[in-house]
């Protein structure tokens, strides 16, 4: 069931066989007394819609990345004039986006609300300016990207093309969500940068806070299950699998008890840096240059320069004619 913004509804009935009138009156009950305790019961402030956002990002990619992401039957002669489009098209969707968010904030800090929002040096600055400002970082931002690419590229020998990275792989699409986020977050929209990044979250199992600093040539092979914090840093040439957590050891509070936001408690992963497959790294630790920390690895303390930290060794025994024959340890290799 589709349902448009100015669509028209009669008056509900109240259903004897399905009750819908009493679960109708019980629901606005909850959601004015929700209202009530935010104080936003005149007037609740609308939000950044996330369908609009997924259109907007998806528009960003083609623009980005037209002859692989754009129209199927672009031309050479047509590139420029569909970039230009799609982008008109987009950033003035992400104005209208970037005064709901600002808006939003405003009532929250109970001000009247206002199209405009001090950012990190304290100027005034429109949605349209703060648009204006991402726009100009796009070229940045291909240029990141391409240097993930390249790394995947040539990180996975199972990949046949720098094309089929793009295309295929869901550590690219989570990333390029992340780059495009990162730099909104920066300007000082929070809420649709963790938007747009919750949206790559759902599509690809890959969760980076886009509050998290990731230099270029990042490569997340496989992805799934992977959780990248709020704070955390990481280096050039960092390589990640499936499953790893880079998180917060503890969430320490104010006297009240209250969770301090912002606070840095997420790794440090320096250059050249491979985590394998189901590692958990906890805390503000850093991980040195050129280290490897080995799969299902938990790490709560830093580690310098060219560690290789794995897991305590094993003892494998198989059941055969039910009974266990040991395995020399040195026969037990590991891949990945």
């Amino acid at each position: 069931m589709k349902i448009n913004s100015d669509q028209q509804f009669s008056p509900i009935a109240d259903s004897n066989d399905l009750g819908i009138g009493e679960i109708v009156s019980a629901l606005r009950d909850l959601r004015l007394s929700s209202l009530e305790h935010r104080k936003r019961r005149d007037k609740p402030p609308k939000l950044p819609a996330r369908k609009v956002l997924q259109s907007i990002v998806e528009g960003l990619a083609a623009a980005l990345f037209p002859n692989r992401l754009g129209l199927p039957d672009l031309k050479d002669e047509g590139v420029d004039y569909f970039v230009g489009h799609t982008l008109d098209v987009v950033l003035r969707d992400l104005v209208t986006q970037v005064k709901l968010e600002l808006n939003f904030a405003a009532d929250s800090l109970n001000q009247l609300p206002t199209e405009h929002q001090f950012n990190t040096q304290n100027a005034l600055k429109t949605p349209l300016e703060i648009v204006k400002e991402f726009a100009q970082q796009l070229p940045t931002i291909r240029l990141l990207l391409d240097t993930d690419i390249k790394a995947a590229f040539e990180g996975d020998p199972a990949a046949r093309s720098v094309d089929e990275v793009l295309v295929c792989y869901p550590g690219i699409l989570a990333i390029t969500h992340y780059r495009l986020a990162n730099v909104l977050h920066k300007l000082g929209l929070p809420l649709i940068a963790r938007m747009i990044s919750e949206i790559a979250h759902s599509a690809t199992g890959i969760d980076i806070h886009p509050g998290a600093q990731i230099d270029e040539s990042f490569f997340i092979d496989h992805g799934t299950g992977v959780v990248i914090g709020e704070t955390t840093i990481i280096g050039k040439h960092v390589r990640i699998y499936q499953a790893v957590t880079l998180g917060a050891k503890r969430f320490p509070t104010d006297e009240n008890g209250n969770l301090l936001k912002s606070h840095a408690r997420h790794p440090i992963v320096e250059d050249d840096v491979v985590i394998y497959a189901g590692a958990t790294v906890l805390g503000r630790i850093t991980i040195g240059k050129g280290s490897a920390i080995g799969g299902n690895v938990w790490l709560t303390r830093s580690v310098p320069e060219n560690s290789n930290i794995t897991q305590a060794q094993t003892q494998a025994s198989p059941l055969i004619a039910n009974k266990l024959n040991p395995i020399n340890s040195s026969e037990i290799t590991q891949t990945h």
